[in-house]
């Protein structure tokens, strides 16, 4: 890991700041994403078709025999550009509200309640950040799940367009939230607090005075147990989303009756948490080693 320039430092909370919390934002979960796309595949294709798709192993199994293998990567586009768009929005957001909010409530409320603080300002990041993220995640999911609908985003978007109208890509949006939010705020609220534990009482050195790839391993192990919360909390709201996305017309209430309460809480799950686990610590690692080297 390069070191941080002394000269390149960023005033904090300054225009600056915010600008290069948006761009780690962007490489973290974008390329986080990208990189899972074969996972993710098999996921959505579980949740959609378990009859076929009955486990990992066969799922990828199925998927080789079928596509090859480049179907793996089947969706990859819409992949990286919607969440390059939705990294951009959570992780630039949460360090404006999560100030915002500290600003509000007076220093020593936001240090009295500095996980409220951090639960409202991962919760108001996220709202926007799915707006941006909505459209793509549309797409992704219909192009993985139907073959032959479209190769990707650049012919998949019109044909979305044409048989749903504008309109559709926003069909998911209110289960994409109850995915994504209940997501996103344990992801930074137990981040900052597992972080905050390991350097308390695991670590015998203060945080300013240990190495920066310890403290990047350190926010790699949180990242990772932060990630395997996440994916149980939002996993019910995972299942909503790909099913809605995949059928024309659908509704909730068709989905939970074709998978049922405990399928919309288990289905997929197992594949998730590793997924969703390896994701998140990932994405706290290059967001961290992204502003080292911006100068944060």
């Amino acid at each position: 890991m390069i070191p941080a320039p002394k000269e390149s430092r960023v005033e904090l909370f300054s225009p600056t700041y915010y600008a290069a919390c948006t761009a780690g934002g962007i490489f973290s979960c974008g390329l986080t994403h990208m990189a899972v796309t074969p996972l993710d595949l098999v996921k959505c294709n579980m949740q959609i078709n378990p009859a076929k798709y009955k486990s990992i192993t066969s799922g990828f199994g199925v998927l080789l025999k079928e596509q090859g293998a480049k179907g793996f990567f089947r969706g990859w586009v819409p992949t990286l550009l919607g969440y390059s768009a939705q990294g951009a929005c959570k992780f630039g957001f949460y360090e404006f509200f999560k100030k915002y909010y500290s600003d509000i409530a007076g220093p020593e409320n936001a240090v009295k309640y500095k996980t409220l603080i951090y639960l409202a300002g991962s919760a108001s990041a996220e709202v926007i950040a799915d707006v941006a993220l909505c459209p793509f995640e549309a797409v992704k999911v219909r192009v993985q799940t139907q073959p032959g609908f479209a190769r990707g985003l650049s012919d998949g978007l019109p044909k979305f367009i044409k048989a749903e109208g504008a309109s559709g890509l926003y069909k998911g949006i209110v289960p994409l939230w109850g995915r994504q939010i209940p997501y996103t705020m344990m992801k930074f609220s137990t981040f900052e607090n597992i972080v905050e534990a390991i350097y308390k009482y695991a670590i015998p050195t203060p945080k300013d005075q240990c190495s920066k790839s310890l403290q990047l391993g350190i926010s790699f192990a949180g990242g990772y147990v932060a990630g395997v919360f996440c994916a149980i909390v939002s996993h019910p709201a995972d299942n909503l989303v790909s099913f809605l996305n995949n059928a024309k017309g659908a509704t909730v209430g068709d989905a939970v009756n074709k998978l049922g309460l405990l399928g919309l809480c288990t289905r997929g799950l197992p594949l998730r948490i590793v997924m969703i686990g390896t994701l998140t610590g990932a994405q706290w690692g290059i967001y961290d080693a992204f502003k080292v080297f911006v100068g944060l």
